[in-house]
């Protein structure tokens, strides 16, 4: 006798893996290969920065945009659906462009989808989960090892191939991100079937959750955390190399942080219910200030890979507590919305730390991560006064 359909079709939580798996394939191949591919094509170093900025401002512009849009649609997987389909169409066009100007327009039309749906994915996916009672962090734990694959993938692909390589396997990872998506689960929950997060919630309004202090605080807390993590991105291997160390040094080094991401959010749900978000939130703040502060001290390779493994905590579990923060609090109706004024608030502290930072590297070189140092005591400080204003819930792991 055959099985029912239902029965046969793998679970919403193994078809979200899978998507996310996808997810950040892509830009971990053009973390790894995009500054080199645009300067063989001729682009100097200015315009280079152009390229990747330019995707931020407009994704900036349109997050919370279509956040509303998401949460006022039958269910955030249309969103998500159209964004990734979007995202994999888009990027042929680099097929037919070597100028700054062409690759600037589709590089960015090309990223707007994917980042702009990001924080509709994390909504729905912790929602989902909430609901059935699984785990987020594994979840989206694939993404970063999806990530971290073509981190090292694609460097491998560029030797073998050349680097002609490069915008083939970019498209190809878009379309594999696009065809994922079309096999999704609906993420809203039934009419008749009340969540977690729904049963307490601050309001129904985006505006009367944001004017609470205690509510916005940690997110601005943590997004300056989050600023100060794009400056590693942006700094850490030119200053290591300044250093004195080499090459084939720094590019596991970079690898280590990336495991300790994963590996923070597969091990979540052993404690993260235990502890409020807010409490794991101030925890990474915390190591941040540790971790920035020894950095400034140009320490040796093996001080190196032990702050590298702080990642885990400084970048992951704050991420994670946020994530988790903003579905404790806020009802369904309103779940992409916010999270995307969380991404929004994250890419606005990114750009000002990167712009600073880079005058700041400039005149003090290493010594420029006290300045990060301070930026993370700020961000660690909001997230307490918000703990002084508003006690966590009593029940699970929570506010």
């Amino acid at each position: 006798m055959a099985l029912p359909e239902a029965r046969l079709r793998p679970s919403p939580e193994l078809r979200t893996t899978a998507f996310y798996f996808t997810y950040y394939m892509g830009p971990g191949a053009a973390v790894m290969f995009l500054p080199i591919w645009l300067s063989e094509k001729g682009i100097g170093t200015e315009q280079i920065g152009l390229i990747n900025a330019v995707p931020v401002f407009a994704i900036l512009a349109f997050n919370l945009i279509i956040g509303r849009v998401a949460d006022r649609a039958k269910d955030w997987r249309q969103v998500i659906v159209i964004g990734a389909l979007i995202a994999g169409i888009v990027p042929i066009g680099l097929f037919f462009v070597n100028e700054f100007w062409g690759i600037l327009l589709f590089w960015t039309l090309a990223a707007l989808p994917g980042g702009a749906v990001t924080p509709v994915l994390d909504a729905a996916t912790m929602r989902m989960t909430r609901r059935n009672g699984s785990d987020f962090g594994t979840i989206r734990a694939w993404g970063t090892v999806g990530y971290m694959l073509f981190n090292a993938l694609t460097g491998f692909l560029v030797v073998w191939f050349g680097s002609a390589i490069f915008v083939p396997l970019f498209v190809g990872l878009a379309l594999l991100r696009a065809a994922a998506a079309l096999q999704l689960p609906a993420f809203r929950a039934p009419a008749d079937q009340v969540t977690v997060a729904s049963v307490r919630p601050v309001a129904g309004k985006l505006r009367e959750v944001i004017t609470k202090p205690w509510f916005i605080l940690p997110l601005i807390g943590f997004s300056i955390i989050f600023g100060t993590h794009y400056i590693l991105n942006a700094f850490a291997s030119l200053l290591w190399k300044e250093q004195g160390i080499s090459e084939n040094i720094i590019g596991p080094l970079i690898a280590l942080g990336a495991l300790s991401e994963a590996g923070m959010m597969f091990l979540w749900r052993r404690f993260g219910g235990r502890v409020s978000a807010r409490h794991l939130i101030l925890a990474s703040a915390i190591m941040s200030v540790l971790r920035w502060t020894a950095m400034a001290f140009s320490p040796p390779v093996w001080a190196l890979v032990l702050l590298q493994l702080t990642h885990g905590i400084t970048y992951a579990l704050g991420y994670l507590g946020c994530v988790h923060f903003i579905a404790n609090w806020t009802s369904e109706d309103i779940a992409a919305e916010t999270q995307s004024l969380f991404t929004v608030s994250q890419q606005v502290m990114s750009v000002l730390a990167l712009v600073s930072f880079g005058w700041l590297v400039g005149l003090y070189g290493a010594h420029a991560y006290l300045i990060a140092s301070a930026a993370a005591v700020v961000g660690a400080l909001c997230i307490w006064l918000s703990l002084r204003m508003m006690q966590p819930k009593e029940d699970v792991a929570v506010g």
